[in-house]
């Protein structure tokens, strides 16, 4: 990916080993808070259930300053994040111009650990996620390590898509499709609850690839073999391989993020199209 020239974006937030990764944030409002985002935007409530839970300010001694070794490697991530953030602002800044639109521009935070945030505390574990209640996006640059190594996805396309598809639920919560979503979830079943989170990440999936497709057009950022890496991430963090990693078998009807072979489809979908109109995975006609 061509991404060295690119600008970098005035809204990256750094807490790494800061006692602002443990701070408030927008006066947070709890785990349980967190565990409802979660379970919202198909993150598995039990990571954040198991995580261990750092102490809150005033809880014992004073949170201190810790020193914070940033070595060359997170230092060149940071500042791909910082590009690739840059380039969603300029796509859906366009994008949302031509809906007759403003496009409010997330935040994203570096964090080392764990991270207090408007929807309450998590741990490096949860991976990448999206505040809707502070606008926010959430990122230990770890999981980069774990997207190579324990997902079988290397590459700095597949690093971008992450951000791009986290930016994507932004996208849905600016134009209120998040909130339509979040209430249908109180009044249907778990089934369909599950049903409703997985057309959400497969519609933030297509986001990601109009974001792609406009970059592409408007800046020539992506290079051989870097669609691949998208896709073989997009596969790799499918429900049904995950499931089948972490205990052996699949259950359809506890996915909330979608199958590989979905996580492809409608990534590809935004991708060759550009167009967000083609990402309403809630009357796709097939998911």
């Amino acid at each position: 990916m061509r991404w060295e020239d690119g600008r970098r974006s005035d809204n990256v937030e750094d807490r790494r080993g800061s006692p602002a990764g443990r701070r408030v944030v927008g006066g947070g409002i709890g785990t349980l808070l967190l565990i409802l985002v979660a379970m919202y935007f198909g993150i598995d409530p039990s990571i954040v259930i198991n995580q261990p839970q750092a102490p809150m300010p005033g809880a014992g001694a004073p949170a201190q300053s810790e020193p914070y070794s940033v070595s060359p490697e997170e230092m060149r991530l940071a500042e791909f994040v910082s590009v690739v953030l840059a380039d969603t602002e300029d796509v859906w800044q366009a994008l949302f111009r031509g809906m007759g639109q403003s496009y409010e521009e997330p935040k994203l935070v570096l964090f080392s650990g764990a991270v207090e945030s408007a929807c309450g505390l998590a741990s490096a574990a949860v991976g990448p996620f999206y505040c809707p209640m502070d606008q926010k996006v959430y990122i230990d640059l770890s999981f980069y390590n774990d997207l190579k190594n324990r997902f079988g996805a290397p590459g700095d396309f597949a690093q971008a898509y992450v951000i791009a598809h986290e930016v994507g639920h932004h996208v849905q919560n600016l134009l209120g499709i998040a909130e339509k979503v979040n209430s249908l979830r109180g009044r249907v079943s778990e089934s369909e609850a599950n049903r409703l989170s997985v057309m959400m990440e497969l519609q933030a999936d297509c986001l990601a690839g109009v974001w792609a497709h406009h970059a592409d057009r408007a800046r020539q950022i992506l290079e051989a073999g870097d669609v691949e890496e998208a896709l073989n991430a997009a596969s790799m963090i499918g429900d049904d391989r995950m499931q089948r990693r972490s205990r052996g078998y699949v259950t359809p009807d506890s996915f909330t993020h979608g199958s590989s072979t979905q996580r492809v489809r409608w990534f590809t979908r935004g991708l060759e199209s550009g167009d967000m109109g083609q990402c309403n995975s809630f009357q796709a006609d097939r998911l």
